[in-house]
């Protein structure tokens, strides 16, 4: 003879089961994240380099995501090996921090002693030329430019860049 299970056995146990179960995630479990296409993300390092050519300076321009990985990266004719790194952590420093680094630069120059805790992080460069991306208050990514002759013209440049792509930047 079989176990028989009444109605509310079989109601029970599967209201049970039902509780059980993992729920489908909702949008309220999901972070999203607005990306910078490659096609504009290359638009915009041109820009940079191309900025700073006109005015006679050899320049390179990275743009990151959100999560300071390069999207796109361009060194300029006759630019310095080492100006990709530096327009690479400028870049990173910007999107970490979420603020351009001129500005950071002179907010740690005045509250910050020299070796503090900024000197010990890797990739973080404060000199001007990291630029925030935002699309309203999100930070989505970030240019740097290295290569002029001063930080003031690095900055200059990354915001010729951003200039360039921004009023396409859209949810």
């Amino acid at each position: 003879m079989g176990y028989r299970r009444s109605w509310k056995q079989i109601v029970l146990s599967s209201s049970l089961l039902l509780v059980a179960t993992p729920k489908p995630a909702f949008a309220v479990d999901l972070v999203l994240n607005h990306r910078i296409s490659a096609a504009l993300a290359n638009e915009a390092v041109a820009a940079v380099v191309s900025t700073c050519a006109v005015r006679g300076y050899t320049e390179s321009a990275t743009l990151v995501d959100i999560d300071g990985v390069p999207e796109a990266t361009l060194r300029g004719d006759g630019a310095g090996v080492h100006t990709q790194e530096s327009a690479s952590d400028k870049a990173y420093t910007s999107v970490s921090l979420k603020i351009d680094t001129l500005t950071l630069k002179g907010q740690v120059q005045n509250t910050v002693a020299p070796g503090g805790p900024f000197s010990k992080l890797p990739h973080l460069l404060l000199f001007g030329g990291g630029v925030v991306i935002k699309l309203g208050s999100e930070t989505i990514g970030a240019i740097g430019a290295a290569g002029a002759p001063g930080d003031k013209i690095d900055d200059a440049c990354a915001h010729a860049g951003l200039d360039k792509i921004k009023d396409r930047l859209v949810p």
